[in-house]
């Protein structure tokens, strides 16, 4: 099987926005203050297409496994966000999570950025052993916090 990250175009929006949108549902966070209500999840191709910014389909032979982006992060000087790191049902339990994080780790850098930062919910077990076994370190919640029902905070220097 041969995988590889191409950025998301817009045929690819409205599959990666189910793919996140089931996600959190099926971890009963398909509710306000998460990812589900982003006003930019169904056009997630034209909200990363700007300087400091990325959002990356992964591909396996041509079907779509999952998204990770980074955009700027105004809480962090010099640094970003690790955002929307989602895998299909299908595509869980392979490595692809850490797979996905070293690739995007990579283009952060590529971008200039110097820390990495990530929120997520503890509902998300598998999610956050990911990203502490990739390095995360847990940090007290940000001010500028946008998704209000996260209640994990990581960061990483790059």
């Amino acid at each position: 099987m041969s995988t590889e990250f191409r950025p998301i175009g817009p045929e690819q929006d409205a599959a990666m926005a189910n793919i996140v949108r089931e996600a959190l549902k099926a971890h009963g966070l398909d509710i306000p203050g998460t990812a589900y209500f982003d006003a930019s999840l169904d056009h997630l191709s034209a909200y990363y297409d700007r300087p400091g910014r990325g959002y990356y389909v992964l591909l396996r032979d041509g079907g779509l496994m999952g998204g990770i982006g980074v955009a700027e992060f105004d809480g962090l000087a010099g640094g970003c966000e690790l955002q929307k790191l989602y895998l299909d049902p299908s595509a869980r339990g392979q490595g692809l999570g850490y797979e996905m994080i070293r690739f995007i780790e990579d283009r952060a850098r590529e971008m200039g950025y110097g820390y990495i930062y990530l929120e997520t919910h503890t509902n998300l077990a598998a999610a956050i052993h990911e990203y502490e076994r990739a390095g995360y370190r847990r940090i007290d919640r940000p001010a500028s916090v946008i998704h209000t029902t996260m209640d994990r905070f990581y960061l990483k220097a790059l």
